[in-house]
């Protein structure tokens, strides 16, 4: 953006006249301000969706071992014959019912009937069965408080009245600015699902886990939930499942409150500093517009317009930079003259403006240093 013209106006008023008119206002400045922010987490739902597949692993090709369950039956009740009935039957020749010394076939009363069966209630898959029962009631916790997107809305609203006098001149103004900002995030996933699809998503893979075999085993013993201290046992602490399992049970163990943080609150009362101080100059800057209508530009020699320009300018830099000396000062001149000087400059008014832009860069450069 160019500089603003209106800025031409000021430059080129009287002085004495700008601040008898800046001395003379009498001000007052409402202002309301008006938010309320919403800002969600759902890192929880990221943690579960990226786990849930090294779970159905886990479920698919679960921890087991052998129960053996023996049993003395008769001969004809026995499921099969085994090694190790053959052993017990030795050891245990009362058994024997009839013995053929001819053929050395042996016939039993009794024997040892061992039935082997496989158990899927081993402490891992007990801990898995637990993490997805709380799985379970960690999402319809967070379901019930649920706020899908985080939001901002910051209303702003000044009302400004003032009067100043120049001589018999009576000048009033009355304004009112309003600023609305209503910010939304989106907080749909590169496939383009909302929170509550993906949560929908998440309950339907978290179903398919609990249908099959070994949740379903598990369920039917109302077995007592694992809780914390997990058990650090090898297979807990080397598969790489069970470490992505471990890492969402303790996540949910310590992020049990409602991550979703609110915040609102409003402002309302009169200023009297900085910002009606800046509203006072921009009453003076609107007057000045106001009196160019009907009035022939003013002449003014270029010599006196030049002197004023440059003072302006210098006393800003002076303001700006404390460390500036004559030298220093005439240094900088000398650089932008120069500068200047060299470039196709059709007008006085291109110089003026060539002039503005470096100093204006130079006062940047002070600020960021200050800063």
């Amino acid at each position: 953006m160019n500089e603003l013209e209106i800025m031409n106006l000021y430059t080129e008023a009287k002085e004495d006249k700008n601040n008898k008119f800046f001395e003379n206002i009498n001000s007052n400045l409402h202002v309301k301000t008006a938010y309320d922010r919403v800002n969600t987490n759902f890192e929880w739902l990221e943690i579960m969706e990226d786990t849930i597949r090294y779970l159905d692993n886990i479920l698919r090709n679960p921890n087991r071992f052998i129960i053996n369950e023996e049993d003395i039956v008769k001969i004809e009740l026995a499921r099969r014959v085994t090694v190790e009935s053959i052993k017990h039957l030795s050891k245990n020749t009362n058994l024997i019912q009839d013995y053929n010394k001819e053929t050395g076939d042996v016939r039993p009363s009794k024997i040892l009937n061992i039935n082997k069966e496989e158990s899927f209630d081993t402490y891992e898959n007990r801990f898995i069965y637990s993490l997805i029962k709380n799985m379970k009631f960690y999402i319809d916790r967070k379901k019930r408080n649920l706020v899908e997107e985080s939001y901002s809305k910051d209303d702003k609203k000044l009302e400004y009245s003032a009067n100043s006098s120049l001589g018999k001149e009576k000048i009033d103004i009355t304004m009112t600015i309003n600023s609305k900002k209503d910010d939304k995030k989106s907080n749909k996933d590169d496939s383009g699902l909302t929170i509550s699809e993906r949560i929908e998503k998440l309950e339907t893979q978290i179903s398919d886990l609990t249908s099959s075999s070994v949740y379903q085993t598990i369920d039917k013993k109302h077995i007592s939930l694992v809780t914390s201290p997990i058990k650090k046992t090898n297979v807990i602490l080397k598969n790489v499942n069970f470490q992505y399992a471990v890492k969402l049970w303790n996540y949910m163990q310590t992020h049990m409150e409602d991550d979703t943080k609110k915040d609102k609150g409003n402002n309302d009362y009169y200023d009297d500093g900085k910002i009606k101080k800046l509203i006072d100059e921009s009453f003076l800057l609107d007057y000045l517009v106001l009196d160019s209508i009907g009035k022939e530009e003013e002449k003014v020699s270029k010599t006196e317009l030049s002197e004023k320009l440059v003072g302006n300018m210098i006393e800003k830099v002076i303001t700006m930079d404390s460390t500036m000396d004559e030298k220093k000062l005439k240094d900088l001149i000398d650089k932008q003259y120069s500068i200047i000087k060299y470039k196709t400059v059709v007008n006085e008014k291109q110089i003026e403006e060539i002039y503005k832009k470096y100093m204006d860069k130079y006062l940047e450069d002070i600020k960021l240093i200050e800063i």
